[in-house]
């Protein structure tokens, strides 16, 4: 009887060892469900810069204001009739350019970017300050 019990649990372990370790076992179902689900982020993503090239490649097709602030801000190109001033991002502290210009050494605060750097207008000639 010892035998008979001990052959079922042997026969009843090589049964279950396809469904859990096996090719098509769950292990195996559970990883490939794992990659399917960070692909499928992946393709999202993906998809989402997808969707902001294709909107700016039709922008560009269709309308000159993409092409003009793309040539105002990358190419530094200015329309005819306007001034370009530039005003230079505050100096190193301690520098005699940051004492001679302004004792604090930064650009003026209307000037000045978030980052705290200064920008660059452009203006009509008409209306240069």
């Amino acid at each position: 009887m010892r035998w008979l019990s001990l052959s079922l649990l042997a026969l009843i372990a090589l049964l279950q060892y396809p469904l859990w370790i096996g090719k098509g076992g769950w292990l195996r179902v559970w990883d490939v469900d794992n990659q399917l689900q960070m692909q499928k982020e992946a393709n999202q993503k993906l998809e989402m810069r997808n969707n902001g090239l294709d909107a700016e490649v039709r922008d560009l097709k269709q309308g000159f204001d993409a092409i003009e602030e793309r040539a105002r801000f990358e190419l530094g190109m200015i329309k005819q009739n306007e001034v370009f001033v530039q005003i230079p991002e505050k100096a190193a502290a301690g520098t005699p350019a940051a004492s001679a210009e302004n004792p604090s050494g930064s650009a003026t605060g209307s000037n000045l970017l978030r980052d705290g750097s200064a920008r660059a207008a452009t203006l009509p000639a008409g209306k240069a300050r």
